[in-house]
């Protein structure tokens, strides 16, 4: 069973800076994508930003050029970036990891982030 614990959602004043960290843990196998999700409109859910285990990424229009995700060495942690902050970036933001060999996807318990302006 894989877990996934996240770190870093704090407060902070418009144009701050946070970093997420999310580490899973359990038997990873294979090829994955990770990922951060928040609250989209009418209650949908968002992908913010993701990276593959290959490296390439994808990042909402929303926050192309203040965030950055990135994955560490073994390929198992994954950090979103999160620079000039605005008040519309607070939400929950929630880690995903969506296997390539089995499908199946695991989820964080989120973690909040609030901007103040």
């Amino acid at each position: 069973q894989v877990q996934l614990v996240e770190f870093g959602g704090g407060s902070v004043q418009a144009g701050g800076t946070l970093r997420l960290t999310c580490a899973p843990s359990g038997n990873l196998n294979g090829p994955n994508t990770m990922g951060w999700y928040r609250q989209g409109p009418k209650n949908t859910r968002e992908l913010v930003a993701s990276i593959t285990s290959g490296g390439s990424t994808y990042y909402l229009d929303a926050v192309k050029g203040r965030f950055t995700i990135s994955r560490d060495r073994m390929g198992n942690t994954v950090y979103l970036q999160m620079d000039r902050l605005k008040p519309e970036d607070t939400n929950t933001y929630t880690c995903n990891l969506a296997s390539i060999v089995d499908n199946k996807q695991y989820w964080g318990q989120g973690t909040q982030v609030t901007v103040s302006s």
